[in-house]
């Protein structure tokens, strides 16, 4: 990108040269740096309006602080493309996402600057909090930061962190971002706490004009400290973050630099715990982010100019459209459904489902564990609840999963989202492992469909069925043209879909049409496997007889994944043929798009006929 429109951010490589401008050049820095981010942005595709809403308080936060001695934390990471740009990755921002090139979040092996990689929120404050501990031993003087949005303190995790260090009272600051915005609108008591009381104009007004009158006499000094709890506790009327034991500031406007500056600068002095209420707009200085905050978090590539995001339907569905769309043909028959999100409305294809029906639509914020849990409640009393959540965030919810659903066996459907290869959000959202944790917990059902009608009728299945059902699917489009009527699949009944000689292809989900174009090359056999758990015994003990050669195919970690399933039954049946297992091998998969990641994972049809082949030599 051409720097001869950015004066000031082309002379900044490192925080160290930001520190050598002066307070007064630090606005015309921060537009400089909000233009940057918006022109790389429109051409990488990213997520824009977050770091939009916090560019001066990134600004600010690497002015005042030594970083990178001094730590910075930033939750999710969403917000942390104007630091990656402060921390001398501005020229490779053109990269972002892509194979090869700067992770979409912090990222620890990327740079120094980056003191936890992130991706799924929430863990800002428990991390800093750790550093923090280890730093008392060391007395170093090095000051820790974390930044967390208000949507990720709905989270349980961060109020975890948060009693816990009131408890202990290390040295560490805690921004609260507060943008009213996580991706989704916040849900909660919290969120609405936050919004109409910290941030009230009255609450904010009777505050600064207070300290203003009362701070110029000296006997009111001594207890104007004093007097500031009492006011926060009478309009509050209880301040939580006081509470557990952190000193609170705030509300301050998050894009004024000059009070940033200052107020960071006093708070670096201080001793203790330490809670920054910070107000800013999500998508600030960009106005179509501004007016819709939701559309342009997460954007493709677009024209800055124009402010439109082009949505070119395609006229394939994806599968979250076919899950959003048999969520609202289940509820116009059954008044007992009721479907759950952990703040993924948008991205599980709920939207509309959540519009027509608000009363059986339950968004939780993010919460992966309390909506498993709750809907293990509703299943108690009769409900027939649905939790729709990205393989990735299912991790969260593992043990309310073991504990709450499958040991009680209770109805609970889980339709997973962006199972398997998820692309240019990188390792920290590849859905790699659900297959692997699922299928050793009892009572618990698991269908991987291959195309838009399997995934229609498998939602079906599992709703119907009376105990704790996982349909997990991919990203993107699914394939085949898709049937409004629905069926029952029997349970663990695979699909035979054509014959070879002697390799037999069994396939589990998304890569059919890649196994297809291989088998043909190979002559092969093909079995749309349809189910992980329980498998299709007959159909493998039938098959086993008259091939040689087994290849199993699944887009999911091969270690206890589904080809993992095959291979331990053919064991204990002492069945004598030569096994392969093809899927994702065990490592973190990095960014890039689903295409690339297939093909250089081996998962595209010439190349899985390769992999075939070579093991028949060996």
């Amino acid at each position: 990108m051409n720097l001869e429109h950015y004066p000031f951010l082309e002379q900044i490589n490192s925080p160290n040269d930001l520190r050598n401008f002066s307070l007064n050049q630090l606005p015309e820095i921060s537009e400089e740096l909000r233009h940057f981010l918006l022109n790389s942005v429109s051409r990488t595709s990213g997520h824009l309006a977050s770091g939009l809403g916090v560019v001066e308080l990134t600004v600010a936060l690497h002015y005042v602080y030594n970083t990178p001695f001094d730590q910075l934390i930033w939750d999710v990471g969403h917000q942390a493309y104007p630091h990656k740009i402060l921390t001398g990755r501005r020229d490779q921002m053109l990269t972002i996402r892509k194979k090869g090139g700067l992770h979409p979040f912090p990222w620890r092996d990327e740079s120094e600057y980056d003191v936890l990689s992130t991706g799924h929120s929430s863990t800002s404050i428990s991390a800093a909090l750790g550093i923090a501990i280890a730093e008392q031993t060391e007395q170093s003087g090095r000051k820790i930061v974390c930044v967390i949005g208000d949507g990720a303190l709905t989270a349980g995790m961060a109020f975890e962190a948060l009693n816990h260090a009131g408890h202990l009272k290390p040295n560490m600051l805690v921004i609260l971002n507060d943008n009213d915005m996580s991706i989704s609108q916040n849900i909660g008591g919290l969120n609405q706490h936050l919004t109409h009381i910290l941030t009230s104009r009255t609450y904010a007004s009777f505050r600064n004009s207070s300290k203003k009158v009362l701070s110029g006499i000296p006997p009111v000094r001594m207890f104007l400290k004093k007097t500031e709890e009492q006011l926060k506790n009478l309009i509050t009327p209880i301040n939580l973050f006081t509470q557990l034991g952190f000193n609170y500031t705030g509300p301050i406007d998050g894009h004024d630099i000059d009070s940033l500056v200052s107020t960071l600068s006093q708070i670096r002095q201080l001793e203790g715990p330490q809670l920054l209420h910070v107000v800013t707009q999500k998508g600030k200085g960009y106005p179509p982010a501004e007016k819709n905050p939701v559309l342009w978090h997460g954007v493709p590539q677009f024209n800055p100019n124009e402010g439109i995001i082009n949505s070119s339907k395609s006229k394939t569905e994806s599968f979250s459209q076919i899950f959003g769309d048999w969520l609202c043909d289940m509820a116009q028959h059954d008044k007992k459904l009721v479907a759950i999100t952990p703040a993924m409305s948008e991205g599980s294809g709920m939207v509309k489902f959540a519009e027509n029906y608000p009363d059986q639509f339950y968004d939780v914020a993010i919460a992966e564990q309390h909506a498993i849990t709750f809907a293990a409640g509703l299943a108690i009393r009769g409900k027939k609840p649905i939790v729709a959540i990205y393989s990735t965030f299912l991790q969260r919810g593992y043990d309310q999963l073991i504990h709450d659903v499958a040991l009680q066996n209770l109805p609970v459907l889980f339709a997973i989202d962006r199972a398997g290869i998820v692309g240019a959000d990188g390792p920290t959202h590849q859905g790699a492992f659900d297959i692997s944790f699922l299928r050793c917990i009892p009572n618990l059902i698991i269908m991987t469909p291959s195309t838009a009608n399997e995934c229609r009728d498998m939602l079906y299945t599992g709703y119907l069925h009376n105990g704790p059902a996982v349909v997990r699917y991919p990203r993107g489009e699914a394939d085949g043209i898709l049937q409004q009527s629905m069926q029952i699949i029997p349970i663990g009944k695979s699909q035979l879909i054509c014959h070879g000689n002697t390799i037999a292809i069994l396939n589990f989900g998304c890569l059919l049409s890649e196994v297809l174009q291989s088998a043909k090359q190979l002559n092969a056999t093909v079995i749309d496997m349809r189910f992980v758990k329980p498998l299709d015994e007959e159909a493998i003990l039938d098959i086993a007889k008259t091939h040689k050669t087994l290849v199993t195919i699944e887009e999911n970690a091969i270690q206890g994944g589904a080809g993992s399933a095959v291979n331990e039954f053919i064991l204990t049946k002492k069945l004598k043929c030569d096994m392969l297992n093809i899927g994702l091998p065990d490592v973190f998969i990095q960014q890039g798009n689903q295409t690339e990641i297939r093909d250089e994972m081996g998962l595209t049809a010439d190349k899985i006929t390769r992999k075939i082949k070579n093991f028949i030599k060996q």
